[in-house]
């Protein structure tokens, strides 16, 4: 005989200890095979003939009592709100939280949500007794409304657990009443497949420290904020936030235009056809911003290089009077991205590479006007 718990219908197995006069053995997981119950441990006892005394954690044992107790009552709150098309999914029950996955046909909104935490808190706060129905043949349960997961496959006799209107089918383990539950949180809420969400939750000390770190958090940033009314502090951190975006925004135009300015008197005449081969301190989306302006004169090719995060990035534009000429941005920039170890493409007028060897791009400027 065992007191431990096998993993069963979502909930996670009992860990604890088992001992002897002489040792004592770490109950890591406990689950349950052909009818047997098998305990998990790092190592064997050293004397399997003793006589061993089998305790389970009592505090794991609790906390997943709470979490698989708020469960059952999630279940009902879920179809007593959303609709009678709720049905389970699967679901998982541990000691630290649990997670319930049902049928809905769509995102729950954060009214929905609120509600539904507050239904399930509505009954911890009720205190209502639990009654278990064991041996109870399966057309009664039946009768009383019990909850059946569809395509299970029941004995004639089952456990029917009872909290008030909230009836299911279940082996598991329970708290004797809601309040001792304490509280429940949502977490998150999300989709897993088509048809299929899901929702995460915490009880008892777990919710109430999850509370107790938001609030500190909460307080936190009122502290950086250094604003009473911590929504408005941040609304004015946001809009200013808009504001330098949009300074930035003219700033680097500015700066881009000045650049454009400076490549073109310093570029060189190679056969009678304009090029710029130069390395500039931009990231990628500015380098083709640059590129486009530069695409408006005439007779030019530019290939701008940049080493970003270690890496190198090249960038190269062809004027459209040399896309008839037959020259090709997107050929040209696969043979020069060979100096920094990377490949490219793109469109005839325009491509970009990106290699691993940021210390080949005077190379790769260099073979530009070697090709030209």
């Amino acid at each position: 005989m065992t007191p431990f718990y096998p993993e069963g219908g979502g909930q996670t197995g009992d860990i604890g200890l088992i001992k002897s006069k002489n040792e004592s053995i770490a109950i890591l997981d406990t689950k349950k095979e052909n009818k047997l119950i098998i305990h998990f441990a790092k190592e064997l006892p050293k004397d399997i003939n003793a006589v061993f005394i089998a305790s389970v954690n009592r505090s794991a044992r609790e906390d997943t009592s709470r979490n698989h107790t708020a469960t059952h009552l999630l279940h009902e709150s879920l179809r007593n709100i959303l609709g009678k098309h709720v049905t389970q999914k699967g679901s998982l029950v541990t000691s630290n939280y649990m997670r319930f996955d049902f049928s809905h046909f769509s995102k729950i909104d954060k009214s929905e949500l609120k509600q539904i935490e507050e239904n399930v808190n509505a009954k911890i706060l009720e205190n209502i007794a639990l009654k278990e129905h064991n041996n109870l043949p399966l057309s009664k349960a039946e009768d009383l409304g019990a909850i059946m997961l569809f395509g299970e496959k029941y004995d004639d006799v089952v456990r029917m657990i009872e909290f008030d209107s909230s009836r299911e089918l279940c082996g598991g383990t329970h708290v004797n009443s809601t309040g001792e539950i304490g509280l429940f949180k949502i977490i998150s809420e999300g989709s897993t497949s088509s048809g299929v969400r899901r929702i995460e939750a915490i009880t008892g000390k777990h919710a109430f420290s999850y509370l107790t770190e938001q609030e500190d958090l909460l307080e936190e940033i009122s502290g950086l904020i250094k604003n009473i009314d911590v929504k408005k502090g941040i609304e004015e951190l946001i809009e200013s936030h808009k504001q330098l975006e949009k300074q930035l925004t003219s700033f680097k135009k500015a700066n881009t235009g000045n650049i454009k300015e400076r490549l073109l008197n310093k570029a060189k005449s190679i056969n009678g056809i304009t090029v710029i081969a130069k390395q500039v301190d931009m990231d990628a989306d500015e380098m083709k911003n640059l590129s486009f302006q530069l695409r408006k004169e005439k007779n030019l090719i530019a290939l701008l290089a940049s080493k970003i995060d270690g890496k190198a990035l090249l960038s190269l534009m062809l004027t459209d009077d040399l896309l008839k000429k037959g020259l090709d941005a997107s050929v040209i920039i696969r043979k020069i991205s060979q100096e920094i170890n990377g490949g490219g493409g793109g469109q005839p007028f325009f491509a970009t590479a990106g290699g691993s060897n940021p210390e080949g791009i005077e190379s790769a400027l260099a073979k530009l006007q070697e090709f030209i």
